[in-house]
């Protein structure tokens, strides 16, 4: 199953799971209201008001999972994972304006500035059923968090699970307020109204962190870095950066090869490593791997000729010697500052009267003026296709 059928199948289950919660956000929160109301409990309409709070996060999680569902595009080559973590943030602070409403009514209420209700008994069956329904929809919607890496929709199980600690607290304060303890139900409005503030702002924090490109935990990175290491061909490592967007995460390396090796075994190399990378971490979707002959800190190519040029160069200072227009490749090194030169002739240019010591060192005296140029090994082959000068002017 390709990238884009994972995404899509994990973006049906995110919105399934999402309806579910939404309904049962919207029984349990009418339910609560209502038994609140007529049982002169403050903590539960204030529980109730919580999961109405969810019935509109609920909605706001649907329409951003059709927009983060969507693949990368012109405009987004990214996808558009970054909605959901938008999202996130906007609901966590959407839950921290609740909690301040919620704590701000409650202390009115201790401080005689409104009246403090006495529930009645049947309230602490309200409190009951919310407790084991909103724990069965944590479940079930952690699990699917989990295995979709959805950090929006992980806090929208955690909003369940919220409910579900914050109807124990009003149980209690319900019973105690029963208990002739008449502030005990203001007291658990408020502890819950805390409550959702912390889980509001740690929301924020979180995705916060995630806009502006914080790497993986420390022990995720080494992790990977480990793994890099191990792929053949790898000599060293550098400029390892990752990041996250919504549930996934992104890789971006530098890797060090053996200078000598074609670009085409640079690139299997590579490939090698970004398979590696997305085989092993699940998390991991994207990898951008760069591919150095030595340290970005001795690579130093500025001011150096660029192929055709050298080819030029060397065309000229070569076109005295009678075998120069027989030369069927030559492959250039850029390393360290300077240009390592390859010349590929044919055997046949070999001869008695002109030794391989002599055909080498005439093509080394003659390219002596360039200073860009380092060294010049040559190699005499039998199979090399015949080509001529003006064929290396293109790269």
């Amino acid at each position: 199953m390709n990238t884009d059928s994972i995404r899509s199948e994990q973006t049906r289950a995110k919105q399934r799971v999402t309806l579910v919660g939404g309904l049962f956000n919207l029984l349990l929160a009418i339910g609560k209201v209502v038994a609140g109301y007529y049982g002169h409990s403050q903590a539960l309409i204030v529980d109730g008001i919580h999961s109405f709070s969810d019935l509109v996060t609920d909605l706001l999680v649907l329409v951003i999972f059709r927009v983060a569902g969507h693949g990368a595009d012109e405009a987004h080559p990214y996808g558009h994972g970054r909605f959901e973590t938008i999202a996130t943030v906007i609901l966590g602070m959407f839950l921290a304006v609740v909690a301040a409403g919620i704590v701000w009514d409650a202390a009115q209420r201790l401080q005689g500035e409104a009246p403090l209700l006495v529930p009645h008994h049947w309230v602490v069956i309200a409190a009951a059923i919310s407790i084991l329904t909103k724990e069965a929809m944590y479940q079930y919607t952690i699990h699917v968090a989990r295995r979709t890496r959805s950090k929006l929709l992980q806090a929208n199980a955690w909003h369940h699970r919220s409910d579900a600690v914050s109807s124990i607290v009003v149980l209690i304060g319900v019973i105690g307020a029963i208990s002739g303890y008449h502030f005990a139900d203001a007291v658990a409005a408020i502890v819950v109204g805390l409550m959702i503030a912390r889980i509001g702002l740690h929301l924020v924090l979180e995705s916060t962190r995630e806009l502006v490109d914080t790497a993986l935990p420390s022990h995720r990175v080494r992790q990977i870095e480990q793994a890099i290491q191990q792929t053949e061909g790898v000599e060293s490592l550098h400029s390892l950066r990752t990041r996250r967007m919504a549930g996934e995460a992104l890789v971006d390396v530098h890797i060090q090869v053996h200078p000598g090796i074609s670009v085409s075994e640079g690139h299997a190399i590579a490939d090698k490593v970004r398979d590696r990378l997305l085989e092993e971490f699940e998390e991991v979707t994207d990898v951008t791997v760069h591919i150095d002959a030595e340290r970005d800190i001795d690579q130093v190519t500025q001011g150096l000729p660029l192929r055709s040029q050298v080819i030029e160069q060397l065309t000229q200072a070569w076109r005295h010697l009678p075998y120069a227009r027989k030369i069927n490749r030559i492959t250039l090194h850029y390393l360290k500052g300077k240009i390592d030169v390859e010349v590929f002739l044919p055997l046949e240019v070999i001869s008695e009267a002109l030794p391989a010591k002599k055909i080498i060192r005439q093509l080394r005296e003659a390219a002596k003026p360039f200073n860009f140029i380092r060294s010049i090994q040559v190699f005499f082959t039998a199979d090399e296709s015949r080509r001529t000068m003006e064929d290396h002017h293109a790269p």
